[in-house]
Order: structure tokens, then C-alpha cells, then sequence
């Protein structure tokens, strides 16, 4: 009885926001910094940590350097659409910011807290790790083969990790998949 008193709360799941949501989020957004961080996030499905340690010889042309990833790696590759990766040189460019200094010197506080008034902006509660989950979802639900998202955008080890990324399917998804599948 006294395990199921305190048993431990179940996580929740996270909600993931519409592609609408997130263009929106990030179209709103003024500053060149934030808004190049926000679409990493969303776009490279770059964690915020891996944003904020990016320097400018990570940067070659549509492909960046993780150095010292999670995965415990040496480094990793992340790819990034060609729109995103002129405006990123063009920011360096426009800096003056060299090969070894960081893109985005800010704390990990302050980015989260650029996140959620960027989320504010359209009234919804963002984090950065939302992002993340958004590139994934989007790209999955684009029809992306689950392996792609799992080991080129998101760089797990292991599929089942992405598969928590992953939101829930709706009905109305569900039935428009069977419809473009079999319809």
C-alpha cells in the first residue's frame, strides 16, 4: 500500500507544436542572433547546449561540427537546409567573428529564457528541447524514414530513443496517411 501511495509520478508527455506554430515562432522573432538560434534548433534539430558551444570552424557550408557531443563521440555531423546556412555565414561574416570563437556567447540561461519569450510571442509555453522534438516529429510526419530522423537529425545510438521523441499520432492523421497510402 505504501508503494502505491508514493509511487512516483508518471512523466507527462510533451506537447509538440505544429509546424505553423513553430514558422510562426521563429518569422516573429527580430534579433539575428535568436532567430539563427531558434531555426538551428528546429531546423538542425541541434540541442540548445550544442548550439551555444558552436565557433565559427564549425561551420562548413550546409554541415556543422558538434565537437564533444553527448554521444561521447570525438564529433558530429549536423546538416542544415542551405537558406539557414548562408544566413549563419552571413552573421559570422558580419561579426567578425573568428574560427575559434563562439557564434552564440551566451549563457544557457539566457537562451532558455530567449526560448520561452519567443514561445510568448504566439502564446504558447516553449522550451528548447521542443525544438528539438519538432525537428524530429516534422520531419517523420513529412515521411522521412524513422532511421534518417533517428541517426542524421537527431543522432541517437539507438531507435527507440527517437521513438520517445515522436508525438502521438491523431485520428485525423492517422486517416489522412491511410487516404494518401491507399485513397
Amino acid at each position: 500500500m505504501l508503494k502505491k501511495l508514493f509511487r512516483p509520478e508518471k512523466l507527462g508527455r510533451w506537447e509538440i507544436h505544429e509546424k505553423e506554430t513553430i514558422d510562426e515562432i521563429i518569422f516573429r522573432t527580430i534579433k539575428v542572433r535568436n532567430r539563427l538560434m531558434l531555426e538551428l534548433m528546429a531546423r538542425g534539430g541541434m540541442r540548445v547546449g550544442e548550439v551555444l558551444k558552436l565557433i565559427a570552424g564549425d561551420v562548413d557550408d550546409q554541415k556543422l561540427i558538434i565537437r564533444n557531443p553527448k554521444s561521447g563521440k570525438s564529433s558530429e555531423a549536423v546538416f542544415i537546409p542551405k537558406k539557414l546556412a548562408d544566413r549563419l555565414k552571413d552573421y559570422i561574416r558580419a561579426r567578425g567573428i573568428e574560427g575559434d570563437q563562439r557564434i552564440f556567447p551566451i549563457s544557457y540561461t539566457a537562451a532558455r529564457v530567449m526560448v520561452r519569450k519567443a514561445g510568448t510571442l504566439v502564446g504558447v509555453h516553449l522550451r528548447p528541447h521542443d525544438l528539438r522534438r519538432h525537428a524530429a516529429t516534422y520531419a517523420s510526419r513529412s515521411g522521412v524514414p524513422v532511421e534518417i530522423v533517428s541517426k542524421v537529425i537527431l543522432r541517437h545510438a539507438n531507435l527507440s530513443t527517437t521513438q520517445r521523441y515522436l508525438g502521438k499520432v491523431s485520428d485525423v492523421e492517422a486517416v489522412r496517411w491511410i487516404e494518401n497510402l491507399y485513397g
